[in-house]
């Protein structure tokens, strides 16, 4: 038993009754429970000491936007992406790709927060969805790195 703890548990015994046939083992278990109690209030106070300092972390993502054909007009595209608005996603560059047959891909550089923007539901629930599947025929992560 350390020295925190004896001190915590004679406070602790003073406090309570004593049957007069308490031996020796009850007072060792009750010593053991007070321990228990103790590391583990000392673990919840460290966990919530670490969430209220951990930051979500940030990440840079590359995805090529591709049309339907090469009629496609390429700006609205562009346009079309940048309106989709989420909480904490920024866009960032974005520049034509040739892919073949004078037929153009859209890169577009993305900064998203991990906890708060998933790239899957971004892809799935706004990019391939209407108005703007007018415009994109699909859509895939070609980069994605932590900052």
């Amino acid at each position: 038993m350390t020295g925190r703890m004896k001190v915590k548990f004679d406070k602790y015994w003073e406090n309570i009754e004593k049957p007069e046939n308490l031996n020796m083992f009850c007072s060792l278990l009750m010593c053991w429970i007070l321990e228990e109690k103790t590391v583990a209030e000392e673990r919840a106070a460290a966990l919530k000491a670490s969430e209220k300092k951990k930051e979500s972390g940030k990440s840079s993502v590359l995805i090529d936007v591709k049309p339907w054909d090469d009629e496609t007009d390429m700006k609205k595209l562009e346009e079309a992406v940048r309106s989709v608005h989420m909480e904490l996603l920024t866009f960032g560059a974005s520049k034509l790709v040739p892919v073949r047959y004078d037929i153009k891909k859209l890169q577009i550089m993305l900064t998203i927060v991990d906890d708060l923007v998933s790239v899957d539901d971004l892809i799935e629930n706004y990019l391939t969805v209407e108005p703007i599947n007018e415009y994109v025929q699909s859509c895939d992560i070609v980069a994605f790195n932590k900052i």
